[in-house]
């Protein structure tokens, strides 16, 4: 990792901070006054320092749960099958459910979980992404909670990684080789 350097932040502290305040006034605004509690759902690894923050500006009752995913397997380019490596601890049937993602990239692997998501009869789902990349979308993806858009650069830090590195960087910034 010490030959990689950040060349420039793309999203500051500050930034996150007010970012995440609105994501959660939003949240907050759509779910006021649902039934059951809220769950939240994040996908980990990368979600979890977005998720850690946004659910203490959620308002309104709410439990947690955690997926990982892997479409990787032993290589650094995605097969495309998703292999669940962690499931959800509770049922998400008739529960609203807030899928929490640290970047929608591509599409492709999140639209296949967000399928297997509806295909367990959530009462509603929807998406949350700390950041988005509509420059690189190759599957359509409805957003419904977004933080920023981002250009096509290798984004580290707040919780994204490049080979498990940089993930505690209080900021998000382009890794550069």
């Amino acid at each position: 990792m010490q030959d990689h350097k950040i060349t420039k932040i793309l999203v500051s502290e500050e930034e996150i901070r007010a970012i995440v305040q609105r994501l959660g006034s939003e949240i907050t605004s759509h779910y006021h006054g649902i039934e059951k509690e809220l769950m939240v759902v994040g996908l980990l690894r990368g979600s979890f320092i977005f998720m850690a923050d946004l659910v203490r500006q959620i308002k309104v009752p709410m439990v947690v749960d955690f997926m990982t995913l892997s479409s990787y397997g032993d290589g650094t380019v995605s097969s495309g099958d998703i292999k669940v490596v962690m499931d959800l601890d509770s049922s998400i049937e008739d529960r609203d459910v807030l899928l929490v993602e640290d970047i929608v990239d591509t599409g492709r692997t999140f639209s296949k979980v967000i399928r297997m998501l509806r295909n367990r009869n959530p009462r509603s789902l929807k998406i949350c992404t700390f950041l988005n990349k509509p420059e690189t979308r190759q599957v359509d993806i409805q957003i419904n909670f977004c933080g920023v858009d981002i250009p096509n650069e290798f984004a580290v830090g707040y919780g994204l990684d490049y080979a498990q590195g940089y993930r505690n960087l209080p900021y998000v910034g382009v890794l550069q080789p």
